[in-house]
């Protein structure tokens, strides 16, 4: 989808793939393959490139400094791109920020439990600090057995854990902010995300019944990480927001994000190419929907071991329903598209997202 962007912008990508069938190298002619943990192989892709960015926050921090010691532009920046890749560093970065966050601790034994338990009560959440992705890593642990048993399996294999305490939240808010790195920034519409079992089902833009204040103030919190962690790129920022009508940082992402996709058909400008636009320091796209309503539903894989038949009972259906898939094999729960719907009853436009994307799922078949 960022190679969709270049195009337009007469940008040429060079790709860094595991492997050969990954989508991004399905459709980049520079594709590189290589681990993006061998720093030899990764330096080796830099050497020519304008920009590197990525799609995803697994480049490991030391390497990424190293090659900005060599004079690579690494946008985002690994000191910025440290705070998306763990979780403690980002709670302590915020909290001295001011910024909203749930109540946290860093847990290293049995006592670290049993403090924060008596501190926030049960039940509470265990996090791993990083790798954790779409509900991997998370765990809700009603009491101190329970949290026992998390702790001695993440010692077991050297993993650090981080406890927050569990949000009662009315539901899930993402806030899209847009950065270069002379300083501009454009904020997207703060939009509601579904999620299901950890995994985010519907996007619903703008956040229905959101007052103007709320979206605000949660731009303004968005926009204030971008600017003191020294972002550039995409951020989004996932929150929760609580009953009182306030909210709370759950998540970050430095990268174009799911709960974005929406934009590439409901935004003037699209996050992808706002994306290329801000780490190239190019001026940032105009934000606003096109339409009063945009919802985005993701295809998840499941019954269907080829989507491809099921295209033309959706575009006959809904000719207005734009389909993206990504070129992945199918798996059960994997992301493998998303389908957008534009209109101007947010009702209706649950309704056609909805039934393209379980059709495409293979979860009804009229």
């Amino acid at each position: 989808m960022m190679h969709q962007a270049a195009i337009g912008l007469g940008v040429h990508l060079r790709v860094l793939a595991q492997r050969p069938d990954d989508p991004a190298a399905l459709v980049t002619p520079g594709t590189v393959i290589g681990d993006h943990h061998d720093f030899e192989a990764l330096k080796k892709f830099a050497d020519g490139c304008d920009v590197l960015t990525f799609d995803h926050e697994h480049v490991p921090t030391d390497f990424l400094h190293e090659l900005e010691e060599a004079g690579v532009a690494v946008r985002p920046g690994p000191d910025a791109l440290v705070h998306a890749q763990d979780k403690g560093l980002m709670r302590r970065r915020l909290t001295d920020l001011g910024l909203p966050c749930p109540e946290w601790s860093l847990i290293s034994t049995a006592d670290d439990l049993a403090d924060f338990g008596t501190v926030v009560g049960f039940p509470y959440v265990l996090k791993t600090t990083r790798g954790g992705y779409d509900g991997r890593g998370v765990w809700v642990v009603d009491d101190l057995d329970a949290a026992k048993v998390v702790l001695a399996d993440a010692t077991e294999r050297g993993i650090a854990l981080l406890a927050e305490a569990k949000v009662p939240f009315v539901r899930e808010l993402s806030a899209q902010v847009a950065r270069s790195p002379h300083g501009q920034a454009a904020a997207y519409p703060i939009v509601e995300s579904l999620q299901v079992d950890g995994i985010c089902r519907e996007v619903y833009v703008p956040a229905p019944g959101l007052p103007d204040a709320a979206a605000l103030e949660a731009q303004r919190i968005a926009l204030t990480i971008a600017k003191e962690l020294g972002v550039t790129g995409m951020l989004a920022v996932e929150m929760f927001q609580t009953a009182e009508g306030g909210v709370l940082i759950n998540e970050l992402a430095m990268r174009p994000h799911n709960s974005g996709h929406w934009s590439m058909d409901g935004a003037v400008t699209g996050q992808f190419e706002q994306h290329l636009r801000a780490v190239l320091d190019l001026p940032l796209g105009e934000v606003r929907p096109v339409a009063p309503v945009v919802v985005m539903a993701n295809v998840l894989g499941l019954d269907l071991p080829d989507v491809y038949p099921a295209y033309k009972h959706v575009m006959a259906r809904d000719p207005g329903a734009k389909v993206h898939m990504y070129g992945k094999s199918v798996k059960p729960g994997r992301k493998i598209g998303h389908v957008n719907v534009l209109g101007t009853d947010f009702d209706d436009a649950v309704e056609r997202a909805r039934h393209a994307a379980a059709y495409l799922r293979g979860e009804i078949d009229e």
